[in-house]
């Protein structure tokens, strides 16, 4: 995989600055992949309030193209809500790991895929509401298979579909996670501005 970020539309991706923590903001939660805190706000009219915010260290959501007309999506085991969704292959940003780093270790891991192409497509904050997590969406391409390297639990399986069929299965309401649902239509949106 080139080191080398190729994005003709737009900078290279920035590696993220550390959250600030300043006294205003006690820690309530620490844990391996984020904090809660609490923050204290001064609205524009002058008025005090108080919210726990989640501190996190940001993600990437990679687009794995199998070839022009297929992608690799996964079926992914969710503690969380106690169903497997499927999604596009993500990842948390280790400390001080560029966004790129992150998306070839995280695409081999998950998929057992090696890019040699990893572009920078768009970055967005999935639930402002509540946390400072920024994803980072990678197109991958030029894929080679080794094999995956899943960690201990994770309950991950490939799903190889066509192009048509991944945008089916958002038409058949059978994609509910919210970073699939954004790669997949963003990347469709490109696909079609840039069509020959």
């Amino acid at each position: 995989m080139s080191n080398q970020l190729r994005n003709e539309d737009g900078p290279p991706a920035p590696t993220p600055a550390p959250p600030p923590e300043t006294a205003t903001e006690p820690v309530l939660l620490t844990t391996s992949r984020f904090r809660v805190v609490r923050v204290e706000q001064v609205t524009s009219s002058g008025q005090r309030r108080s919210r726990e915010v989640v501190r996190h260290p940001g993600a990437v959501v990679l687009l794995p193209m199998v070839d022009d007309d297929h992608v690799c999506l996964i079926r992914n085991y969710r503690v969380s809500i106690g169903k497997t969704l499927i999604e596009l292959p993500a990842g948390t940003l280790e400390p001080d790991e560029p966004p790129i780093v992150t998306a070839g270790r995280e695409l081999l891991e998950e998929t057992g895929f090696v890019a040699e192409q990893l572009e920078l497509l768009h970055t967005y904050y999935p639930s402002p509401g509540i946390m400072d997590e920024r994803m980072y969406l990678f197109v991958a391409r030029r894929l080679t298979y080794a094999a995956p390297q899943r960690e201990l639990g994770e309950e991950i399986d490939n799903l190889v579909v066509s192009w048509d069929e991944a945008l089916a299965l958002i038409d058949r309401r059978e994609i509910h996670d919210a970073k699939t649902l954004a790669g997949l239509l963003l990347y469709d949106r490109w696909r079609r501005r840039n069509a020959p």
